[in-house]
């Protein structure tokens, strides 16, 4: 604008005119503006062909152009954004994270970022965390109550104002009482003890979730007492029943790993305190060629010259990871698989896609066996997949000892009771069981015997974890790797 100005003495409004038909790339309005343009710098005294390599430098400008002004704006701000996350890391990721508040794709982006700057991420705290995420130290994260599904601004900084003026909350029954039910619906409430707000209660969430209704209840049959001016004899109103042992809810034994971090991602929209191939991961080291973590970060191999050796770069390679995304691609349909460790690309054609579909489902854990090579487009591994198997199949076929263990709790002839009807629906398998017993004296490993060999489904498995607790039921391997 300023040259067509100076040089061919446009007006401002005339530049600007000049300016959108470069912008929009109109062939007959170039051609007129080319005109006034030439006419304008000739009676300024410059040559035509001066004038005419200049307008044509500017067209050319306008194919892909970034002014100076621009350029000068992004570098200060990447210096300064730069620095900060050099300098004040979880600072930095905090604010980030607080402008994509209700962004869950990017959250779980970040959130991968916070695992590379070693920053700890922690879940939300109702006694401690704001609406936006907040730095407990240079380290740590904590993250913000506004980031819950089903909680808004107006019941968080409700919760939050209620807190600050009467200080922390107690419990799940006294928070009800104590927060304006207008704002926080039971829907938040469920929300919020799925995501982690409220562990700090000390209770499970299995036991907050079975507590809410009636928690709800009792807080709203207080208020409207209140509000009806419900007094005693003496004109004072009734304090609320303390808590007792006689009356204090049931304790339920928390969810299983799998069912709290899928409550958790309905509440927060990503898995926070865990994640799902935790469940699989001591199995994964026996069924795949290794984390998904160590095999990304192997270099291509390169030759004498230092190339890129292709030859070498191609070999079969089996791995597991949880499926985050299935999107097509061309020809192609790619899945990512991620195990905590990393993210990895695989690529399936059509004609395997059509095979495995069925299995390539968001949040299932898969085994992929293929061709693995360096895909200098992505700038990583990735493979081309042979064959897919849920990882539940694979367990069941690769087991081949399942050990229990157990520990005396005043229960242990109910408890084998309960072991024996569990196992019974499963025998007939090629799984052996024993069972590891731990006293405080002595520890002892007794063999089941061959007629008490099981089939290790995930149902199984699932159940032995209800009743023994988690870390309590390990499966064994045989040497060697044969995926069917």
């Amino acid at each position: 604008m300023q040259i067509a100005q100076v040089l061919a003495g446009y007006t401002l409004g005339g530049a600007d005119l000049l300016r959108r038909a470069m912008g929009k790339k109109k062939a007959e309005e170039m051609a007129k503006q080319r005109a006034i343009f030439v006419d304008g710098a000739t009676s300024r005294g410059v040559a035509e062909r001066t004038a005419t390599h200049i307008f044509d430098l500017m067209e050319k400008f306008a194919g892909y152009g970034f002014n100076k002004s621009h350029s000068a704006a992004y570098a200060v701000l990447s210096y300064q954004t730069a620095y900060l996350k050099a300098h004040y890391p979880a600072a930095f990721m905090a604010a980030v994270m607080s402008a994509d508040l209700h962004n869950t794709d990017r959250l779980v982006t970040l959130k991968d970022d916070c695992r590379q700057l070693k920053l700890v991420l922690q879940r939300p705290d109702i006694n401690q965390s704001e609406y936006h995420f907040s730095v407990p130290d240079e380290r740590t994260i904590l993250y913000g109550l506004g980031a819950i599904k089903g909680v808004g601004r107006a019941a968080v900084e409700s919760l939050i104002a209620e807190r600050h003026a009467n200080g922390p909350y107690q419990n799940l029954v006294e928070f009800c009482r104590r927060v304006d039910h207008d704002k926080i619906n039971r829907r938040a409430l469920e929300a919020m003890v799925k995501s982690g707000a409220m562990d700090s209660f000390g209770e499970s969430r299995r036991s907050m979730m079975h507590q809410v209704p009636e928690a709800l209840k009792s807080a709203d049959q207080e208020a409207k007492a209140a509000a009806a001016g419900q007094n005693d004899m003496f004109g004072i109103v009734a304090a609320p029943v303390a808590e007792t042992q006689e009356n204090k809810p049931p304790q339920l034994a928390e969810w299983q790993e799998r069912m709290l971090l899928n409550a958790e991602k309905e509440a927060l929209g990503l898995y926070l305190t865990g994640h799902p191939f935790d469940a699989v991961r001591n199995d994964a080291r026996y069924l795949a060629d290794g984390r998904l973590g160590d095999i990304t970060a192997e270099p291509p191999p390169q030759t004498n010259k230092g190339e890129r050796n292709y030859a070498q770069a191609k070999r079969e390679a089996t791995v597991a990871g949880l499926i985050v995304d299935v999107r097509k691609r061309g020809n192609r349909v790619s899945v990512v698989l991620d195990d905590d460790t990393a993210r990895m690309e695989v690529s399936l054609f059509s004609e395997a896609f059509q095979e495995f579909r069925h299995l390539l489902v968001k949040d299932e854990i898969v085994v992929v066996t293929g061709g693995m090579r360096y895909d200098d487009f992505i700038g990583g591994w990735t493979i081309n997949v042979k064959n897919v198997l849920h990882i539940d199949r694979v367990i069941e076929s690769r087991a081949k000892s399942m050990v229990l263990s157990l520990a005396p709790n005043g229960k242990s002839e109910n408890l084998l009771e309960q072991l024996h009807d569990l196992l019974l629906p499963f025998r007939k398998g090629n799984c052996d069981v024993s069972v590891r017993y731990i006293g405080d004296r002595a520890a002892a490993r007794l063999s089941l015997g061959p007629e008490w060999s099981v089939r290790p489904s995930r149902e199984l498995r699932d159940k032995l974890t209800e009743l023994l607790g988690n870390n309590n039921v390990r499966l064994l391997y045989a040497p060697g790797r044969e995926i069917m």
